[in-house]
């Protein structure tokens, strides 16, 4: 589809590139926000990327409103469907404890809010995907990298789309009602997202598991976080490693005395070739983390 422009106000341009979640139709977000960063035009105040969408703040005082209006669409002109685009990524290792005891002890405070209050949220999320047994959905989650849609909601929350045919996609609904408690740095899921809880609240997705990887520092007083306060930005490919409670514990403990440090790589992505060959790009991916 083409793609939809309209006004928020006197300082919003909303625009809409797909009617539907692809990962063609978010990386052609992230590579329109990209340049609009990088050319960034005076009285550019935000650029929001989202899942198959972005909008912009301005001053139109400063920018003439059908100015920035043509520039934008220059932009999706020059991004065209994205498949020929190269993006400056990170391919990043994210270690998660799955089934940890917070997370169990929370969502079963709140088995009133879900679907199945006779099981865990893993437990349901294996059962409707056909999953032989947890382990096995837990691999598939692991298995494959996620590509960070958006960054959003609360502070610092990744959102993150798995990087497979849509065929082999996780799918699983939020809880009918949303919980009053979510801990922090819990790894979630709703609908085809998977999502890091940056700091405890509310929260309707699926809790699997947790990490004692630090994405938000407001007082950027940790080494990951000297250029910005928020770890995770909108390209970032993520692993999910499993790991067991003695080394979550060991990096938990680093964490606290502000000498964890996440494992990141900088890549270049290509969406064409991966979506000739996703395994075997996502092999070639992961490889630049060992």
């Amino acid at each position: 589809m083409s793609a939809r422009y309209s006004w928020g106000g006197d300082e919003f341009v909303f625009v809409e590139l797909a009617e539907e979640m692809s990962l063609q139709a978010n990386f052609k977000a992230v590579a329109i926000t990209n340049l609009l960063r990088d050319e960034r035009p005076d009285g550019i105040f935000e650029i929001c990327p989202a899942n198959a969408s972005y909008q912009i703040r301005y001053d139109p005082d400063v920018l003439e409103p059908h100015a920035l209006l043509a520039h934008l669409k220059e932009l999706e002109g020059r991004v065209g469907d994205a498949l020929g685009v190269t993006l400056p990524c990170r391919v990043i290792e994210i270690p998660v404890l799955y089934q940890d005891p917070w997370t169990t002890e929370t969502l079963m405070r709140f088995r009133d809010r879900h679907q199945d209050p006779e099981a865990t949220d893993i437990e349901y999320a294996a059962r409707i995907n056909g999953f032989g047994s947890v382990d096995e959905f837990i691999t598939a989650h692991s298995g494959s990298p996620w590509f960070t849609s958006m960054v959003g909601f609360v502070a610092g929350l990744p959102f993150k789309y798995q990087m497979v045919p849509r065929e082999r996609q996780i799918v699983v609904p939020k809880y009918l009602r949303p919980r009053t408690d979510t801990p922090k740095q819990t790894v979630g899921y709703g609908g085809c997202f998977s999502c890091i809880y940056s700091v405890r609240g509310a929260g309707g997705y699926q809790m699997f598991g947790i990490t004692p990887a630090p994405i938000y520092d407001p007082r950027q007083t940790k080494p990951d976080f000297a250029d910005h306060k928020v770890f995770m930005r909108p390209g970032d490919m993520i692993k999910f490693r499993r790991i067991d409670r003695d080394e979550y514990d060991e990096s938990q403990s680093k964490a606290e005395a502000g000498e964890y440090r996440i494992t990141a790589r900088d890549v270049s992505f290509d969406l064409q070739p991966f979506l000739d060959d996703p395994d075997g790009y996502n092999k070639r991916l992961l490889g630049e983390l060992a």
